[in-house]
């Protein structure tokens, strides 16, 4: 049996963390048949264990010490530091779900209720699991590309790609506000969240609000947040984004959605910083990046007066304009391949190619969603293949003359075109 073989027929390491004795056991018996089974009654031998065995699944109750969370917490956080990739439940009582939706928030992987049903835990143990090994693999597909040819998870290798890493790295350093520009599917947000991630505030909070996706009357307390009373359904206060980012990013996408009135808040937010929550009196002073996109020309917007200039300006300081596909045909290909292999990986399809025609569909094509219509037409293809090889049928890729079988006569006919195109051609 081979090494690789013999890794994957053993047992997924489970940590149970719980200081139940009676509830532990209980749990181990419960598992011990479809895991290697680990318990640990404190942080302290919690933490022992993760060290020396590396589980990739932890359930975890966060009050170990029969009252404050905290060395829940704190548990949480070292595990996910000492291993990204693995994967924490919550086993909490059903009074303890504020502190579990916090533990999701700081990267949990989900929460269960006492008591337990065994057979849903199962499941959301698989489910989670499956996940966890998606994502070690991404990874790894990611360190296999060569740092020329990736920049975090932004994937590329054609000359305009590699001057937005190139611009990526400069602005990230300069703590100005940025503009993104691109079509929809082209990445925008990877660009924002690569923005975070390679300048000061990589620790800090990353926010995102759709500035298109929000009711104009419901965007502005999103955005800066209101206090109890400010209108019918403010029973209690809440923060805004911009708040909730403090000493990180907020990322507006679709800015050029951003109703006029609130252009005017927001612009006086950049020059200050500082904000008004929704019928508040108090100047709150926040410290907060902010990185902007959109689809739209602004500055066609400006002149036909539906952006204002003076915001334009000042988000457009640092400007990054991502291609459309169609524009870096170069890297249709090595995407469609970095897709292909991680969807391989994902759903367990074994070996699978593109075939010469599906290539050069796959080149011809104009690619109208950009990067998220390529990889959601692979997925599709992948979750479908019955064969080794793909081809442009599977990708739906064959244009609509195409897809009606011709005629022996309407054959000839077409073949006769070609002739006479190429003989005057050659004239």
């Amino acid at each position: 049996m081979s090494s690789a073989r013999a890794a994957a027929s053993q047992p997924t390491k489970l940590l149970i963390v719980d200081d139940e004795p009676a509830f532990l056991n209980q749990l181990r018996l419960a598992l011990q048949k479809d895991f290697e089974v680990w318990a640990a009654e404190s942080a302290e031998a919690a933490w022992t264990i993760v060290q020396a065995e590396h589980p990739e699944l932890v359930t975890l109750d966060l009050a170990l010490d029969g009252a404050s969370p905290e060395s829940g917490f704190t548990l949480l956080e070292r595990c996910l530091a000492f291993d990204p990739f693995m994967k924490i439940v919550l086993v909490t009582g059903n009074d303890n779900e504020a502190n579990a939706l916090r533990a999701v928030d700081q990267g949990a992987a989900d929460f269960f209720g006492k008591p337990v049903d065994v057979a849903e835990l199962k499941v959301l143990l698989s489910r989670v699991l499956a996940l966890g090994r998606l994502e070690r693999r991404n990874a790894a597909l990611l360190a296999q590309l060569g740092e020329e040819h990736r920049l975090g998870s932004l994937v590329g290798r054609s000359q305009a790609m590699r001057a937005v890493f190139r611009r990526i790295e400069k602005l990230a350093a300069v703590d100005i506000a940025v503009l993104i520009v691109g079509e929809s599917g082209t990445g925008k947000e990877l660009v924002a969240r690569e923005l975070r991630r390679l300048g000061p505030r990589a620790a800090k909070p990353f926010k995102k609000i759709d500035c298109g996706a929000i009711p104009e009357n419901l965007l502005e307390s999103e955005l800066f947040g209101h206090e109890e009373g400010a209108f019918t359904d403010a029973r209690v206060g809440k923060r805004g984004r911009l708040e909730m980012a403090q000493g990180g990013v907020v990322f507006l996408d679709e800015i050029g959605d951003l109703p006029f009135p609130l252009q005017v808040k927001l612009l006086r937010f950049l020059q200050e910083h500082q904000i008004e929550r929704v019928g508040g009196l108090e100047v709150i002073d926040l410290d907060v990046r902010v990185i902007a996109a959109t689809n739209k020309d602004l500055a066609g917007e400006v002149r036909r007066g539906r952006f204002r200039q003076d915001l334009y300006y000042r988000l457009s300081v640092g400007d990054i304009e991502l291609p459309p596909l169609r524009e870096r045909r170069e890297d249709i290909l090595f995407l469609a391949q970095f897709f292909l292999d991680r969807y391989v990986l994902a759903y367990g399809r074994g070996r699978l190619a593109f075939s010469a025609r599906c290539k050069r569909a796959l080149e011809r094509h104009d690619w109208p969603g950009n990067i998220r219509e390529l990889e959601n037409r692979i997925e599709k293809a992948v979750v479908m293949a019955s064969g080794r090889l793909l081809d442009e049928m599977a990708l739906g890729l064959l244009e609509p003359a195409e897809r009606r079988p011709a005629s022996l006569r309407e054959a000839r006919r077409e073949t006769e075109r070609q002739t006479i195109r190429a003989a005057l051609r050659g004239t």
